[in-house]
């Protein structure tokens, strides 16, 4: 029924593997795992699951934000393994508050009003001290169902669950017909979808939130104080972006660019200074000196630059002062020859005269 999807939750399944649980037993563990995977609206926006296994020790299989559907968490599940000895049942309450309810591990932030919920699945009677750590886990608002299987303790399980009792309570006789909780769970987690039904009000995303549902966006947008409309992050904010020189805002998202005279580097984010003397980039007639992004013209010898920087006159070089000619200095293109006056000849050092 497309109007009854279970609400978004943070939902995190503990469950035991103490010596206690035989093999055969811990696999109908993992196919009521996956069945319950079955029946949530997983999804990154949705529903997000995490699984921790438990005995002495406590391991987190997968947090919650690893897997978004339910092929790769159902994948996930057949591989793990049991973990033998103990029933350390607070320690892994503990470990979900300190490792698995937390932002870097994919719990949506408060705002988002995502319920954070526990389902213990346990045969036995825990080997620690539950009531205050089952306590402090509820004051930190995450509600806790408790499965109780075969040998489980009640008063245990009664210990740690949420209030009321008989909403948060269930037993099982044996793993075998623990399936039979299924349908259970799904009454419990089941929500008018109001973002399905269409009757919403959100522009971008609608989060279906129990009976009511809250509105979010698209990557790169942030949602207005309407709690309805989104608009697009300034991605070109200080430190929201990896630009070395230029940041370029573009819908949500940013382009990087440099300053004239650098380039960008293939990874699109650092800058290089560009050889501003590649042929085609300067305007120099003779010679293009590059400096650090930019660039000054120069000319060969024989020649000055002009007073436009750019181009370039051949020197006189028999101006005063630039030749060593004795008497006569005849100009040839850049260069120059001596002569002498009439009645006197050039003398061997082609400079001076007799």
């Amino acid at each position: 029924d497309i109007a009854c999807k279970n609400r978004p939750l943070d939902l995190v399944f503990i469950i035991d593997s103490s010596r206690s649980v035989r093999p055969e037993e811990f696999e109908k563990v993992k196919i009521f795992l996956s069945e319950m995977i079955d029946t949530l609206d997983v999804g990154e926006r949705t529903t997000r699951v995490a699984v921790m296994n438990y005995a002495s020790t406590v391991k987190v299989e997968f947090p919650l934000r690893t897997y978004f559907d339910k092929a790769s968490m159902k994948e996930a599940v057949s591989h793990i393994e049991p973990l033998s000895a103990g029933t350390m049942t607070g320690l892994a309450i503990q470990t979900a508050m300190d490792e698995v309810f937390t932002e870097e591990m994919g719990t949506r932030p408060a705002t988002f009003n995502i319920p954070k919920v526990v389902i213990v699945v346990t045969d036995g009677r825990p080997q620690d001290q539950v009531q205050d750590v089952a306590a402090s886990a509820r004051t930190a608002g995450i509600e806790i169902y408790a499965v109780g299987v075969d040998r489980a303790d009640m008063q245990s399980l009664k210990i740690m669950a949420s209030e009321p009792l008989d909403e948060h309570v269930f037993y099982v006789e044996t793993y075998g017909v623990i399936e039979k909780l299924t349908s259970k769970f799904r009454e419990t987690f089941c929500a008018a979808n109001v973002c399905a039904l269409g009757t919403h009000d959100c522009e971008q995303v609608c989060v279906s939130n129990g009976g009511s549902y809250l509105c979010d966006c698209y990557e790169g947008y942030s949602l207005n104080t309407d709690k309805r409309t989104c608009s697009a992050v300034d991605m070109c904010a200080p430190g929201k972006h990896e630009c070395d020189q230029i940041c370029v805002s573009n819908n949500g998202s940013y382009v990087c660019e440099c300053y004239e005279g650098y380039t960008l580097n293939p990874d699109k984010k650092t800058c290089s200074t560009a050889d501003m003397c590649v042929p085609g980039r300067h305007d120099c007639a003779q010679v293009c000196l590059s400096n650090d992004g930019s660039y000054s013209c120069d000319c060969h010898e024989g020649y000055t630059l002009n007073p436009d920087k750019k181009t370039c006159s051949a020197v006189d070089m028999c101006a005063p002062g630039r030749h060593d000619c004795e008497q006569v200095c005849v100009r040839d293109d850049l260069f120059y020859t001596c002569d002498c006056y009439q009645g006197y000849t050039l003398n061997p050092d082609k400079k001076t005269c007799s």
